[in-house]
């Protein structure tokens, strides 16, 4: 899968190679208040399979984003580092091809969130025991994180 996107002003794109490792949705507060919307939709995905085609982002403590527009592309996360992107689903021209394959802090879900059945979701992060990834999802997160 080869899907493109960019922020909002047009003044960063990008192209994202590959399929994500996993495309979750995000409902803890954090994402909300990112987002201004009930929950973030992010594609795990090595970082090494997303280039930039246009534009120089920028990046602080929340991600990176357009320094024009302020749009947040994408985010890492502090168990992965920079080799595993959180790419916003909705900065991609054809975000309607992903949609969450699992739905984390859903503690703090919106009420009238409906979640689909059979789609895993957990009260925060899967905890011990609990398997987040399949095999073949742990082994890319083991290349990315061994790079």
């Amino acid at each position: 899968m080869t899907l493109d996107g960019g922020c909002y002003c047009g003044d960063v794109r990008y192209r994202m190679e590959g399929d994500p490792i996993c495309v979750n949705g995000c409902h803890c507060r954090d994402c909300q208040t990112l987002t201004g919307a009930a929950f973030a939709v992010n594609a795990m995905i090595e970082a090494d399979r997303v280039t930039l085609s246009k534009g120089e982002p920028v990046t602080d403590g929340f991600g990176t984003k357009c320094g024009r527009c302020g749009v947040l592309l994408w985010a890492t996360h502090p168990m992965f580092g920079d080799r595993i992107l959180f790419l916003r689903v909705g900065t991609l021209d054809e975000s309607e091809r992903l949609s969450p394959d699992l739905h984390v802090f859903v503690r703090s879900k919106h009420p009238w969130v409906v979640l689909p059945q059979g789609v895993p979701a957990f009260e925060t992060l899967p905890g011990e025991g609990e398997t987040l990834f399949s095999a073949e999802q742990q082994a890319r997160v083991a290349a990315a994180m061994q790079v």
